[in-house]
């Protein structure tokens, strides 16, 4: 068995060594454990220190792609590497890298797919209220969506069994917490969250450059999430916004029209058709996204079981030293 360790970074060779410093290089259940920074375009010596702590792989990104797409390519490069179970962690040093244990022990019990480190959030006394209040709120959304039990959804700290980091994918650019957990969630994968500890802050978010923005684009998120993964309850919401005013406005105006005041109330009438006409073609538009989340899925499935037979076919071969 083999644990590869991703840690995805940009311009971190200040807080990297204590990173690396925290994190295991033995495990019990692992015959190997190894290191792995993914460089997304730095700028500074990450990977020359990355190399020079000891890091078996530096995978290095052409330019600053985002943290989304530097954790993918993380996840593909640790299967690539032969990886068993993948764990994922910043490179801020937010993490106790000594409960990396914890996160592997439920896949290694066969429990699960999919584990999340859930921080102590109202503990953490460096989180505002309001940051606090945000990440219950992201997180008990995330777990409506996606049918799972995560307390802690933008959390970094996690682990990944094999298959399932043949399985995922991410298409914002952002960030890859909240998606990956509705994805999981859909695709039948066994998510579980262990409690994790945290250490103080060594610098400010870089993810978090600011609240506002950070809200803002977790919304967008989140409503993109809903619209692909439900888009029949999604589209079925917005359409009873403009149906049911509609059925109010048709009944008021026959209210009138029974008291024999009608002809006075005839915008009731006009107002009722259009909002009626904007319900059904919201529902339209919700039947045909759940038929392209239908041909969604099929894709989804080709394309683990085209990874997973590239896989099965590259297994054998245990690739070593650095990716440049």
């Amino acid at each position: 068995m083999k644990l590869v360790i991703q840690i995805p970074c940009l311009n971190e060779e200040a807080t990297l060594p204590a990173t690396l410093a925290d994190l295991p290089r033995e495990l019990p259940g692992f015959d190997e454990v190894e290191w792995m920074v993914v460089d997304d375009g730095s700028t500074d010596r990450t990977a020359e220190v990355a190399r020079e702590h000891g890091v078996a792989h530096v995978v290095r990104m052409n330019g600053n792609q985002g943290l989304a797409r530097a954790f993918m390519a993380g996840l593909e490069a640790a299967v690539e590497r032969g990886a068993d179970v993948i764990v994922n962690t910043d490179a801020d040093n937010q993490y106790r890298g000594d409960d990396v244990h914890l996160l592997v022990e439920p896949i290694l019990e066969g429990r699960a797919d999919l584990v999340v480190g859930s921080r102590p959030i109202s503990a953490i006394r460096h989180f505002s209220p309001l940051k606090r209040m945000l990440q219950k709120l992201g997180s008990a959304v995330t777990r409506a969506l996606s049918r799972t039990v995560v307390r802690d959804a933008p959390s970094g700290f996690r682990a990944f069994s094999r298959d399932a980091a043949l399985r995922l994918n991410v298409f914002s650019s952002y960030t890859y917490t909240l998606e990956t957990v509705v994805q999981a969630g859909h695709s039948n994968l066994r998510v579980v969250d262990v409690p994790i500890r945290v250490n103080p802050p060594t610098r400010k978010s870089r993810l978090i450059r600011s609240l506002d923005r950070y809200v803002r684009r977790g919304v967008v998120d989140l409503i993109g999430t809903w619209l692909v993964y439900r888009p029949v309850r999604a589209f079925g919401v917005l359409s009873a916004l403009f149906l049911l005013p509609a059925v109010v406005l048709a009944v008021r105006y026959l209210v009138y029209v029974a008291l024999g005041e009608g002809a006075g109330h005839v915008q009731s009438v006009i107002a009722s058709g259009v909002l009626a006409t904007c319900g059904v073609l919201t529902l339209g538009m919700g039947i045909v996204a759940h038929l392209l989340g239908v041909n969604r899925r099929l894709l989804e499935e080709l394309r683990y079981l085209a990874r997973k037979n590239r896989d099965r076919l590259r297994r054998p071969e245990r690739s070593t030293g650095d990716d440049d």
